[in-house]
């Protein structure tokens, strides 16, 4: 834990972003939030209802527009389920089992729809998503909360692909992060599906409740709780492949779901944040969970080796550090032994850890406050699903 409080300078903090400004992270957008700050209170899960699409199904497009609704039904697809009867084997139909005339009914497994067997546990729905980007908002409590809704082309709604969440920085939002993401790139062609969330304004602008900070009365953990289960009505997804992964402030909400929604969330690629000394005390996983941080060692924004930052007033955090957030991960994972030597990445890793589960951090030699390499973290989450 850090004594040192150094005080970041306020001018570049808020001009470099927590939010995302220096490695064009913040192109395409409009640094405004989309969720906007009204209401008051503290969010719950409770009162999740359907989102509505208001916006172009053009892909690569997120502006809202009058081109038709864009709402996309869900499907049934069989529940492939198993009826009780009196006959045979029985035979299976579109995923539900019939009875037969004599014997045992089990039926075999049956396939639910598009979806995978054994009990229609992954059902997929019958209309695939248009390939795009559409707006969509959930209902938590009593806000509405928005973000971009990203299908890729290779998409087809026939199997459950991953879903991987996106979070921006400080002064961002959905649509900005959306088009600076070095992620779709990289999980595109396998036709997975990305959410791109927006903030609530808070002192400096839309940010995440990450605990001591950065923007009050909202429980951002049960919005991408909410975002998650909105999403898997429409599209096939596959709950135990599920990521978070953010920039800045918002890698500092996917550290924050990997402590507080383990259940949720298979594995997690924050970048250009830290734990802070002022919530890793209360983290405390549901179960082991996978953690690839990207760190910059020139970073002006969060330093490299940690400290005090005042850049969002009333909500002052001590950043851990890379190598301390690195250690602390290990110890919450129950890992062993010395993490690898780092790679050509500059990543290293520690990989004895509880439930096979590895922590990993990857280190730019010179590197400022920027995105994570998606090329190196899209293969590092996936190898991880829940269990």
């Amino acid at each position: 834990m850090m004594n040192a409080r150094t005080s970041l300078p306020t001018q570049i903090l808020l001009s470099g972003a927590l939010g995302i400004a220096l490695m064009g992270c913040s192109g395409g957008g409009d640094g405004s939030s989309g969720g906007g700050s009204g209401g008051s209170g503290a969010d719950t899960s409770a009162g999740v209802t359907s989102g509505s699409t208001t916006g172009s199904s053009t892909p690569g497009s997120s502006t809202s527009g009058t081109g038709g609704d864009g709402t996309t039904t869900s499907g049934t697809g069989g529940d492939g389920t198993t009826t009780s009867g009196t006959g045979g084997d029985g035979t299976t139909t579109s995923g539900t089992t019939t009875s037969g005339t004599g014997g045992d009914p089990t039926g075999g497994a049956g396939t639910g729809g598009s979806g995978t067997g054994g009990g229609g546990t992954i059902t997929c729905p019958s209309t695939a998503l248009r390939a795009g980007d559409t707006n969509q908002t959930v209902t938590v409590g009593s806000r509405s909360r928005s973000y971009v809704l990203h299908v890729p082309a290779a998409y087809d709604g026939s199997k459950p692909v991953p879903l991987v969440l996106d979070f921006h920085g400080l002064g961002g939002s959905g649509p900005s992060q959306r088009s600076g993401s070095p992620y779709p790139a990289q999980t595109d062609p396998e036709g997975v599906i990305m959410a791109f969330p927006s903030g609530l304004n808070g002192p400096s602008g839309p940010a995440w409740n990450v605990g001591p900070c950065c923007v009050a009365d909202t429980d951002d953990v049960a919005v991408a709780k909410a975002i998650v289960a909105q999403i898997q009505e429409t599209a096939c997804i596959d709950p135990k492949r599920i990521y978070a992964v953010g920039f800045s402030m918002g890698g500092g909400m996917s550290h924050y779901l990997a402590c507080q929604a383990a259940d949720v969330f298979a594995a997690v690629a924050p970048a250009a944040f830290d734990l802070l000394e002022e919530n890793v005390g209360g983290c405390n996983p549901s179960r082991p969970i996978s953690v690839i941080t990207f760190r910059g060692t020139s970073d002006p924004i969060v330093p490299y080796a940690g400290g005090y930052s005042s850049v969002v007033p009333g909500m002052p955090i001590t950043f851990l550090g890379a190598k301390k957030g690195f250690e602390a991960w290990a110890d919450i994972n129950g890992c062993t032994g010395s993490p690898s030597a780092e790679n050509g990445d500059g990543c290293s890793t520690y990989s004895a850890c509880q439930d096979g589960v590895e922590v990993t951090l990857c280190t730019k030699q010179g590197g400022n406050h920027e995105a994570g390499n998606a090329r190196v973290g899209w293969p590092a989450l996936k190898r991880h699903t829940l269990p």
